[in-house]
């Protein structure tokens, strides 16, 4: 079953020195059985990688080098939201409306979510959407 992944397990994925159980597991799942996010995920993955680049913990090689990793995992992008759903979840659970996509395509699917946003876990829990991450 494929797996609906956030950028929050990309990063930790992408981090050389992060060692995330989660994001390991989660990369194999998506390697045997894909992966999908909603297309916001494309913008956040650059910015996020951006800026540890900026802060010294990558660099531009590694940048680049994660960037292709991703393209050969073969993401599927989702950009067919509910947006009744989407507003929904954000305000019920105090989601960013970026993080309340992830969600909703989760929820939508009928596909498991994997997080290590412990908010979004919860809403995720809260919904009955089942969820690949830490947990407490």
């Amino acid at each position: 079953m494929s797996v609906v992944v956030d950028c929050s397990v990309f990063l930790a994925w992408s981090l050389a020195d992060e060692d995330e159980p989660v994001a390991i597991e989660t990369m194999r799942r998506v390697v045997s059985a894909g992966g999908v996010a909603p297309v916001i995920w494309w913008y956040e993955l650059r910015n996020a990688l951006l800026t540890n680049e900026r802060r010294g913990r990558i660099t531009a090689q590694q940048v680049a080098e994660t960037l292709a990793d991703c393209a050969a995992l073969g993401i599927e992008t989702d950009d067919r939201h509910d947006e009744t759903l989407v507003l929904w979840l954000a305000r019920e659970h105090a989601l960013s409306v970026y993080d309340a996509t992830y969600l909703e395509v989760a929820s939508r699917r009928g596909l498991p979510l994997a997080t290590l946003d412990q908010q979004l876990s919860e809403a995720a829990g809260a919904v009955g959407v089942p969820t690949i991450g830490r947990q407490r």
